[in-house]
């Protein structure tokens, strides 16, 4: 085995492979011919990819295995670490792809000779898109020969796979896997989240032009921009810089615009003092105590007041202000406490009275991280020196319209195009556009502000903002949907409970006869399982295209609410069909759900196991049904840990002919239809007390 050669985990045999890593992990208890380990710990192994790929090579295990999966495991396993890999890897297709031929004439040598050409290559390019490496603080520097060499076979591989996908599209799937790969150390703004804030930067004119990022992370954000002709970019992280830095290169295709992409820390170090720009976006990090305020007392940038220690997003915000060309709008993701804190409000105040905050939107929870907290876009404005109308602010809470019809919330799950449209259409009328997108000739900004969407937004004077605590928190200044919609809304809840209750009494049990408890004969589902009588399946695997039904969904009666993953170990995932009948694994509860036409063809979510019954041989409400029995329940859960897991195997049931049990599956079959108008009952009860209690506060419903 050659020194330094790249390493490959089991996860990473088991991509390369297109199996799980059970497979792997028996392929090396059955098979005394397996690669040794080589690196690694005792859990946690590591081996030499040579090795690792001749032994599937010649088990016939690496027939048909993805290019980019042998790419990205040669540069996770590179010698010098997966992040100098990724940057070569961007180097060398930034080159490919602006001049080809170049490329081309490179790769016809030897490594050797490749790894010198190269470097010289290399900055020519990089001085052409970057500008001077001395002097700058250009955050892409040239590799030499020394730092090229163990990174030359990766090249040829990464330039074969820029060959199908493009040079682009091929150095996003890489950098995409380094981020997922080590979520803890990279700050993400997710694209959905990165396009809203563009279109917020849209002053009506159309995009902006000369676009800054003093916190550019991974350069979501300047790649969301359509069509600019200058981005600014400035990261503290050296090496997040260099990959931000060529991943807008790849993104721009040919050097059609300006790119500047510095290193170093924004706010003690500003690298570029003297720009202006259309549009400054930003998702600046929160929480910081050592921002600079002990060195910065002084500094020009705070126009709207002095920082205090604990409030570092307002100084990103008057950063970004004073990079503000008259006029420029800056959009910036906020911490939810920045609009209430005490400590900010004489920001707060200064930032209204001068028109240079537009909107405060409240984002739903999931939107970015932290996942767990609704931020806060802030949408602000640079003022020129004309005289100004009675200001007003925008306040948006996005919170209900961005929930999708399934119920589901949480990260990467929102309901981006729902959230959008809920967000420009209260900010275009506000900023004198059309809804439908920038007006042929748009009217003053507020303009229309007299159209608030209940619970959804509203315009309001900043003069009611202006007291002691200057809370701009949008939920504090909206009334709740319902209430604002008055006795309107409230009747067609009520009308909608009425018929719920009408249908859940409709369907009521009888009363019942007390009898002696049946001693009919019993057998278990393994058993059942074993005689063919049905089968058994677990969910959780498979990729590709396709909603999954989930532990949540089963619970909650819900229409399936997951997407698989896109990329992964190539398992086909299992499929949901009429009759089918889901139990949940964990939590030891009575919950059993038959598969409906509206349900079935949806993917089988963890934690979840299928009973798909012989309809010759078992009813599927009858085996649903008698699931669901405490008793059964609990001589089949585990109790052995903190939480309850359940056996399906273990499961009982009695053994009944085919009629007798589909007369037990009609009657639980109404049972579940109970449940589900009981269900929705509570649902709508608690919407109408609520609104009730809402309208009554507010004044919109009368005692009366």
């Amino acid at each position: 085995m050659p020194e330094n050669a790249t390493e490959v985990t089991a996860a990473g045999i088991a991509r390369l492979a297109g199996v799980g890593r059970a497979a792997v992990s028996n392929w090396r208890r059955r098979h005394t011919d397996f690669p040794k380990p080589v690196g690694g710990t005792e859990t946690s192994p590591s081996f030499a990819l040579p090795e690792i790929e001749q032994w599937l090579r010649d088990q016939g295990k690496l027939a048909e295995v993805p290019l980019r999966e042998r790419v990205w495991q040669q540069l996770s396993g590179h010698p010098a670490g997966a992040v100098p890999a990724l940057f070569h890897v961007g180097c060398a297709l930034l080159l490919a792809q602006e001049r080809p031929t170049a490329w081309r004439e490179i790769t016809a040598v030897s490594d050797a000779r490749m790894a010198g050409v190269l470097s010289l290559a290399l900055n020519e390019v990089l001085t052409a898109r970057f500008g001077p490496a001395s002097g700058t603080g250009r955050a892409v520097h040239s590799p030499d020969r020394s730092e090229l060499l163990p990174s030359v076979p990766l090249l040829r591989g990464a330039a074969e796979l820029a060959a199908g996908s493009g040079a682009r599209d091929a150095f996003e799937f890489l950098l995409g896997r380094q981020l997922d790969a080590n979520p803890r150390q990279y700050t993400l703004t997710p694209p959905g989240l990165a396009d809203l804030m563009a279109a917020l930067a849209d002053t009506g004119g159309g995009p902006p032009r000369t676009v800054l990022d003093p916190a550019a992370g991974t350069g979501t954000l300047l790649g969301a921009v359509p069509r600019p002709t200058a981005l600014y970019a400035q990261e503290s992280d050296p090496d997040l810089a260099a990959l931000t830095a060529l991943r807008l290169a790849l993104h721009a295709g040919p050097a059609e615009r300006t790119l500047a992409v510095r290193t170093g820390d924004t706010l003690r170090t500003d690298a570029f003092p003297g720009l202006t720009a259309d549009a400054v976006l930003c998702h600046p990090p929160f929480n910081e105590r050592n921002w600079g305020h002990d060195e910065l007392a002084y500094d020009p940038r705070w126009e709207y007041g002095f920082p205090a220690r604990t409030e570092s997003e307002l100084a990103w915000v008057q950063h970004a202000l004073a990079h503000l060309r008259e006029g420029g709008t800056a959009v910036l993701l906020m911490p939810p406490a920045a609009a209430s804190r005490r400590s900010g409000r004489r920001i707060r105040a200064d930032l209204l009275r001068r028109g240079a905050l537009r909107a405060v939107i409240a984002l739903p929870a999931g939107a970015a991280p932290p996942y767990g907290i609704p931020l806060h876009l802030w949408v602000l404005r640079k003022p020129d020196a004309g005289p100004h109308p009675s200001p007003e602010l925008l306040l948006v809470d996005t919170a209900e319209p961005a929930e999708p019809a399934s119920d589901r919330s949480g990260r990467d799950r929102l309901d981006w195009p729902a959230l959008h449209t809920a967000v420009l259409d209260a900010w275009r009328p506000f900023n004198g556009e059309a809804e439908t997108g920038p007006a042929s000739a748009p009217s003053p900004p507020g303009a229309e502000s007299s159209r608030p969407r209940p619970g959804v937004s509203r315009t309001v004077p900043v003069i009611e903002l202006l007291d002691d605590d200057v809370d701009l928190a949008p939920a504090r200044h909206l009334p709740s949907a319902a209430a604002a919609d008055g006795p309107a809304e409230l009747t067609d809840v009520r009308d909608r409970l009425t018929r719920s209750l009408r249908l859940a009494d409709s369907l009521t049990p009888p009363p019942v006869e007390i009898s002696d408890p049946a001693r009919w004969p019993l057998t278990t589902i393994g058993e059942l399982a074993r005689a063919g009588a049905l089968q058994l399946r677990t969910g959780g695997t498979g990729t590709g295209p396709g909603s999954v039904l989930t532990e949540h969904d089963v619970l909650g009666s819900t229409a399936p609410s997951g997407n698989l993953p896109a990329d992964g170990p190539h398992e086909d995932p299992v499929l949901v069909e009429p009759g089918d009948v889901v139990v949940p694994v964990l939590g030891g509860g009575s919950v059993a759900r038959v598969i409906d036409d509206a349900t079935a063809g949806a993917a089988l979510g963890r934690n979840l196991q299928l009973l798909r019954p012989d309809p010759a041989a078992l009813d599927p409400w009858f085996l649903a049904g008698f699931l669901r029995g405490t008793a059964t329940n609990r001589r089949a859960s585990s109790y052995a840990s903190t939480a309850t897991r359940l056996d399906a195997r273990r499961l009982q049931l009695p053994r009944l002919p085919l009629a007798e049990q589909q007369r037990y599956g009609e009657r639980f079959r109404t049972l579940a239809a109970f449940e589900d108008a009981l269900r929705l009952a509570g649902q709508l009860g608690g919407r109408l007390v609520q609104g009730m209690y809402d309208g009554l506060t507010d004044g919109t419903v009368t005692p009366e």
